[in-house]
């Protein structure tokens, strides 16, 4: 009670510039911790995700995207193919069986993200995650008591688990379209830097 009395003697325009700057501190706080997420994740799309989102890239049907062409593509034309890849048609069941077990093998890095995301307090990354998290861990069950079938085959099978396969692996190729935009615009030289290292190793996966 005597707190609230306190309380009240505050002038209300004090409180709201109190309120006001907070909000300021933390959605600066927020920002820098996203630019912080941006360069942990440029170091994890060079290394250990490069052969996942190779294989997830390679595998496209539709729309026809390569890393020399996002390379070469201004902000605006990296927009345009981001719009084109909400609609996503892979080229085989079997290609698509090997993108999901890149998923599975890069486990530790999703887990990494989300870890991340708890400690930043990004809720959509860290529900995001929790997604890809449970899908993986669904491919794991399947293949320690089906070794030598393919997840895909059975994910056919069924429509809810169909949907989940191809929401991890669409949102894969959406989410880098969206890093490689954030980078362009934002620190070019690592744009340059990062897509030349996957346009060299598409080049030598297809000898």
């Amino acid at each position: 009670i005597e707190f609230m009395f306190h309380l009240a003697a505050i002038p209300l325009e004090i409180l709201l510039v109190v309120f006001i700057v907070q909000r300021y501190l933390d959605n600066r706080e927020k920002k820098e911790k996203r630019r912080q997420l941006m360069f942990i994740k440029s170091y994890f799309f060079r290394s250990e995700m490069r052969d996942l989102f190779l294989a997830n890239f390679g595998a496209l049907k539709s729309p026809c995207i390569t890393m020399s062409k996002i390379k070469n593509s201004s902000p605006g034309e990296l927009r345009k193919m981001r719009q084109d890849a909400s609609k996503i048609e892979y080229e085989s069941l079997e290609k698509m069986e090997l993108v999901i077990m890149e998923y599975v093998k890069t486990q530790y890095i999703w887990q990494n993200f989300m870890d991340r995301a708890i400690t930043y307090d990004f809720e959509d990354t860290f529900h995001d995650m929790i997604y890809i998290l449970n899908f993986i861990q669904d491919v794991k069950v399947f293949k320690d008591n089906n070794p030598d079938k393919l997840f895909i085959h059975e994910a056919e099978k069924d429509e809810y688990m169909m949907t989940k396969v191809r929401k991890v692996m669409e949102d894969g190729i959406q989410k880098f379209l969206d890093y490689a935009i954030e980078l362009k615009e934002k620190q070019p030289d690592m744009f340059n830097q990062i897509i030349s290292d996957y346009e060299s190793s598409s080049q030598v996966r297809d000898l």
